[in-house]
């Protein structure tokens, strides 16, 4: 479900757009097209799987949509956030979640959040804004996830659990109760982790350990879409 019955503007033109799609097809929600940097390099129509969603320019004209939410459809952290804060305080966001999802206790979903099929979310957890929580994630009671942070397939927390912003957790990653992960940190595909991460840091493995961090790319805030290559399905294999 969308939060709201405004048309959808999907912020790029990605495999989390080509995701997010067949969500609100089901639902039932217009879809108004995609904004994207790289607008003059891309088809006016984006072929399927995109379901023929219009190219209607790139991010800057976001405010020609005022009637429209925004969805940012960009994988990584970062380039979210500064998709978010070149969009700026006054922009509207929808959020989707799948109908599977599992929150009986009703916990706080953030603006502008992508939860897919098979998420589940016990008692007294929240989740911030642009929070990305792809299939079979587990948020478990009392925990807090940041702002802008990524939840691979499979995540699993335990209770109590705080996740900074700009987080990424790879894929079956599990933490334990208590545990904080830090700011902008990222955790590997599997890693158990058992102790506090801080911020910044790259953690993986079983138990999960520091790894020396790979020196960080700076995205360029004018086209922040232009990061992810657009490709089809077809290019892609």
């Amino acid at each position: 479900m969308t939060t709201d019955g405004r048309p959808v503007l999907l912020v790029g033109a990605s495999g989390l757009a080509r995701e997010v799609l067949p969500l609100l097809a089901e639902e039932g929600r217009t879809v108004l097209g995609v904004l994207d940097d790289r607008c003059a390099e891309l088809p006016p129509v984006l072929p399927p799987p995109y379901d023929h969603v219009p190219v209607l320019g790139p991010v800057s004209s976001a405010p020609d949509h005022p009637d429209a939410a925004l969805l940012l459809c960009v994988g990584p952290s970062p380039v979210r956030a500064a998709l978010r804060d070149r969009l700026g305080p006054s922009a509207g966001f929808a959020t989707v979640v799948d109908r599977s999802v599992r929150n009986p206790a009703a916990c706080k979903i953030g603006a502008g959040s992508i939860l897919m099929a098979h998420v589940t979310i016990t008692a007294d957890a929240v989740l911030g804004k642009h929070v990305i929580a792809m299939p079979g994630v587990t948020v478990t009671h009392d925990c807090v996830v940041g702002d802008v942070t990524t939840l691979a397939a499979g995540v699993a927390l335990g209770g109590g659990v705080v996740v900074g912003p700009g987080t990424y957790l790879g894929m079956n990653a599990s933490v334990h109760p208590g545990v904080r992960v830090g700011a902008g940190a990222t955790v590997g595909m599997g890693a158990v982790v058992l102790h506090d991460v801080p911020d910044g840091e790259t953690w993986a493995g079983v138990p999960a350990r520091r790894l020396v961090p790979h020196p960080a790319r700076v995205a360029d805030p004018r086209r922040t879409t232009a990061t992810q290559p657009f490709r089809t399905p077809q290019e892609a294999r």
